[in-house]
């Protein structure tokens, strides 16, 4: 793909053209998605997701996430990373270990010097659906719409990431004609 100028927007981090990873974190898997464009074009440069077997312990799990992340942040040189926004959880234990993962997905993109951008799980969907409660099996679909996929990506949790870096395309557009319009 040709490659384009990317202009920088001021306080935001955005760019016209940028590329961003998309992270979903999670206990048992935590999906990424690079996806670059300007909000018209989308591309797919890499997805899929990091296993994270729930029997080993927790700081090797966290590693793993960290050592990962840090590796495809430094083979697809993102301009930032994009995740989900914290949410509320009725189960305190899987919140607090959900809030590790991010954390580390945090410090992978402070590592490298990028900013990190959170989007709330409706933003997410309503950005790639059009509608906040949409199923994930919905998300899946119109991701591999939007990226022209020949499959659905999987698993879901990466079709999430995709979504969470599309999501952020999406906004940091919109963002980019709001600034560029008379007022």
């Amino acid at each position: 793909m040709k490659q384009q100028r990317r202009t920088r927007l001021p306080a935001f981090g955005y760019t016209s053209f940028m590329r961003v990873l998309g992270v979903d974190c999670g206990g048992e898997y935590t999906g990424f998605g690079v996806v670059e464009g300007d909000g018209r074009a989308l591309t797919c440069i890499a997805t899929g997701a990091i296993h994270l077997a729930t029997k080993e312990a927790l700081e090797l799990r966290l590693k793993k996430v960290y050592d990962g992340l840090s590796a495809l942040i430094a083979e697809h040189q993102p301009d930032v990373v994009a995740i989900e926004d914290v949410f509320y959880s009725v189960n305190a234990k899987s919140a607090l270990k959900l809030g590790h993962v991010r954390g580390v997905a945090m410090m992978a993109a402070a590592q490298h010097g990028l900013a990190v951008v959170a989007y709330a799980p409706l933003a997410i969907k309503s950005a790639v659906v059009g509608y906040g409660r949409a199923e994930k099996s919905q998300v899946q679909v119109m991701v591999a719409r939007l990226l022209h996929l020949e499959t659905l990506p999987q698993p879901a949790d990466a079709a999430d990431a995709l979504a969470i870096a599309i999501c952020h395309i999406h906004t940091a557009a919109t963002l980019q004609r709001q600034a560029a319009s008379p007022r």
